[in-house]
């Protein structure tokens, strides 16, 4: 078996068949090599050891809002965000061959894939079964024979695993959508694409510190700010904001100066072309 090169390689959280995956076919041109790995800290670990040149990470779910673990491990990173890209999630219904839909008594998948399913698993008055994955759920299930059992995941998961699609787009709302960020060691080649600019940020615990330094970037859009707790203090809190703009504009270049002046602590996570369609 051949072991594609480094610089062919994205890294992915989740098995072969997963949304993960998925982004990463579709985050590189010309890289179409993919590995997955079990967590999110080890698809970082290996785009920095250089065993992939690129990875991909979820950041947040239209539907399910932010992934609180993949931001954290963003603001802890010395890797580079060099781009992003949108997974349309379309959830099958899958089972073995030869399996009808009134058989099942069981569904699998990962927790928020049944949470994103539940019109159709109360319908049928299944029984919910958490999965660590998606696409782990197909596999398991394809290797498991149980003919009670239907897994939820991508159409790409039941091709991969042999197993038959009884139905689908089963999601209960269909703007399901998952943003992933790309990493690399090295910061993107300067574009004229429209550019998003990611930054974190800490502020002193004083009486209208975050206004003032939340007017430093007045007259930008904010396409998303979050507060986050913070892993190394109690009771203090981490604004991740995006904002719409190359850091190497003025307006915000002047913009994110003004920031890292008032905040306390504050890192650019990176500035990178912006996603333009859906892929999946």
């Amino acid at each position: 078996m051949t072991t594609p090169a480094p610089e062919l390689t994205v890294a992915y959280q989740g098995n072969p068949g997963s949304y993960g995956e998925i982004a990463a076919l579709n985050a590189v041109p010309g890289a179409t090599e993919t590995r997955g790995y079990p967590t999110f800290h080890e698809v970082a670990q290996a785009v920095e050891s250089g065993e992939a040149a690129h990875g991909v990470l979820p950041v947040e779910n239209s539907l399910m809002g932010a992934i609180h673990q993949a931001i954290d491990l963003l603001s802890e990173t010395d890797l580079h965000v060099t781009g992003e890209v949108v997974v349309r999630v379309a959830h099958c219904l899958m089972a073995l061959p030869g399996v009808a839909l009134e058989d099942v008594r069981r569904v699998a998948s990962q927790q928020p894939a049944l949470d994103q399913c539940t019109a159709l698993i109360r319908k049928h008055g299944w029984q919910p079964v958490a999965a660590h994955d998606t696409a782990g759920s197909a596999k398991n299930l394809a290797a498991s024979g149980e003919r009670d059992l239907a897994a939820i995941a991508s159409r790409r998961a039941a091709e991969l695993y042999g197993l038959n699609v009884l139905a689908s787009n089963i999601e209960d709302e269909p703007f399901n959508f998952t943003r992933f960020m790309i990493l690399n060691r090295h910061e993107p080649a300067p574009s004229d694409a429209p550019h998003k600019t990611s930054l974190v940020f800490a502020v002193r615990h004083t009486p209208g510190f975050l206004v003032e330094t939340l007017n430093e970037l007045r007259g930008l859009n904010l396409s998303r700010i979050e507060s986050r707790p913070r892993r190394d203090r109690a009771w203090s809190y981490l604004m991740y904001v995006d904002i719409e703009g190359d850091a190497r504009d003025p307006q915000v270049a002047q913009a994110l100066a003004g920031v890292l002046r008032k905040a306390s602590y504050a890192k650019i996570i990176g500035s990178y072309p912006m996603a333009t369609g859906t892929v999946g």
